[in-house]
């Protein structure tokens, strides 16, 4: 079997909602409206604290795929104010977030045992104001939202091999700023942070043999498997991992921007960052290089994203193992494809017709789990009840 990146078509039901004119699809998406049809039609679960979780309605696979979401629609009416990632939650909404992260995940791994059979990974995207709204890629909805997917080996093994060219799968790779011109800068600065559950991956060790993927990104192995995720030490390294990450990011493009810039506010780790970072050779005259081509490269320019955008992922590779990377999302690749995994949506309401069945009965079990634990209460839908 050819190793190699995968094209897999998920067909789904056409979404009834109609954009007010002048609108563009992007923009209402991040409406209160919007997330007001998302509750009523796709939700699943909802609490006090704000977490919501949801069918896909446009999902990357019809084997298993939800969301949670921090719906701060009718809290925060500006999209560019809503909170956008991990460190951003205030620590009660993140307790209740990470339990519920632990339940899904935990079901998965048990609904779906076998690593030869299928993909199973979760993880979040960064959805930053990082881009104007109109620009391509852009999210579509402006809030913390993180994904739980599982993709059918076999189908994976059919699917025809993904053009390797493709820029959403390079973000990790031989195109990776960071890669191409900072690695070891990179590698050394995670190698700092202090990490006792999460164990670093020698490279090559936790590809997915089949898509050979993720590429060039630095991973970890959990130490313990999933029973770790019930421990709260493993999310505080998780959040470590992700403040790292966001030190490293800002530092550089902060360096950018301005030529020997200081230390940017609210840093995590400012220690590390004035010792690894502000005083390498490497790190700086790769921030100078970028920045001599934004002065005379206007469409590289207005390309660059100059806040923190990433998507981090747990997930488990060949060997049974759960594996936690981070991607330094600098082009916008979907939370699949760093695994390898290219989807393309179809609408065709027969064909989801036939998955939905399956797919929702899943999704329930998950929901009744999650009211087990006091996690929230079930929503009404169309398309299912409360129990």
């Amino acid at each position: 079997m050819q190793s190699g990146p995968r094209e897999v078509v998920t067909p789904f039901r056409p979404i009834p909602l109609d954009v007010p004119e002048g609108m563009k699809a992007n923009e209402f998406f991040n409406s209160a409206e919007n997330l007001n049809d998302l509750v009523h039609n796709n939700g699943l679960l909802q609490n006090p604290e704000g977490l919501l979780l949801y069918r896909k309605a446009l999902g990357h696979s019809n084997e298993f795929d939800a969301s949670i979401i921090y719906n701060t629609s009718q809290r925060i009416l500006d999209p560019l104010g809503r909170p956008v990632r991990r460190t951003q939650v205030p620590e009660q909404v993140k307790n209740v977030w990470n339990r519920m992260n632990q339940i899904i995940i935990e079901y998965m791994l048990e609904r779906y045992p076998d690593p030869d059979e299928t993909l199973v990974l979760a993880g979040e995207a960064s959805l930053d104001a990082t881009w104007p709204l109109t620009s391509p890629g852009v999210p579509s909805i402006r809030m913390l939202h993180n994904h739980f997917i599982v993709f059918n080996k076999a189908e994976l093994r059919d699917a025809p091999l993904a053009d390797v060219n493709n820029p959403n799968l390079t973000d990790g790779g031989q195109h990776s700023l960071f890669q191409s011109y900072m690695r070891e800068v990179y590698r050394h600065f995670f190698d700092e942070l202090d990490l006792q559950i999460l164990r670093p991956c020698q490279e090559g060790s936790c590809k997915i043999a089949l898509t050979g993927y993720p590429q060039g990104l630095p991973s970890w192995e959990v130490q313990g498997g999933v029973e770790a995720l019930k421990e709260i030490g493993f999310w505080k390294e998780y959040d470590t991992i992700l403040k790292g990450f966001i030190d490293f990011y800002r530092t550089f493009f902060t360096q950018v921007s301005t030529r020997n810039a200081t230390l940017p506010r609210d840093i995590n780790f400012p220690e590390l960052v004035e010792t690894k970072l502000q005083f390498n050779n490497d790190f700086l005259k790769t921030a100078k290089m970028v920045r001599d081509r934004c002065i005379t490269d206007a469409k590289y320019a207005n390309s660059i994203r100059w806040q923190p955008a990433f998507k981090q992922l747990i997930y488990r590779n060949d060997k049974g193992k759960l594996i936690v990377t981070i991607s330094q999302n600098s082009i916008g690749n979907a939370i699949t494809e760093l695994l390898g995994v290219v989807v393309k949506r179809n609408p065709d309401a027969d064909a989801y017709a036939r998955a939905e069945p399956a797919l929702i009965e899943k999704l329930l079990e998950v929901r009744r789990r999650l009211v087990e634990a006091d996690l929230g209460e079930g929503i009404a839908t169309p398309h299912w009840a409360v129990e």
